[in-house]
């Protein structure tokens, strides 16, 4: 009510002033990222089974640069979740390698501790890695 009293006092100038000092609103990094045209990808989500948290998956969000980027280093799919699904599990590889290489290097050294890992494909582009 006082607003009101003191916009028609002062007119337009006022309601142009409390427009510009609204805070803006905060940009995501994907949209930052879009702006920049570089690549973005993150993991929203990390959903474990609780009987047995071995078992679980990843929501991930991209953008368009980020798939750029995949398919001029090679990766290729009908799908641009097919393409991350490609890369996800690269990555995978190489922890599972790395992991694999140190398990040798303990083993040389004595310590005998092995791990698995398994890869389901769970539908609608996800895949299930324990």
């Amino acid at each position: 009510m006082m607003l009101n009293k003191f916009m028609k006092m002062f007119g337009q100038k006022v309601e142009a002033k409390v427009q510009d000092n609204k805070p803006k609103p905060k940009k995501s990094d994907k949209e930052i990222a879009n702006e920049k045209n570089e690549p973005y990808v993150s993991i929203l989500k990390v959903d474990l089974d609780p009987n047995n948290p071995r078992y679980g998956s990843f929501e991930m969000d991209w953008n368009a640069a980020f798939i750029a980027n995949l398919s001029t280093a090679g990766y290729k799919g009908n799908k641009e979740e097919d393409i991350v699904d490609q890369w996800f599990q690269d990555v995978c590889r190489h922890v599972v390698m790395e992991t694999y290489e140190q398990e040798q290097a303990n083993i040389a050294k004595g310590d005998n501790i092995v791990r698995y890992i398994n890869r389901r494909d769970t539908g609608n582009g996800r895949s299930e890695i324990s």
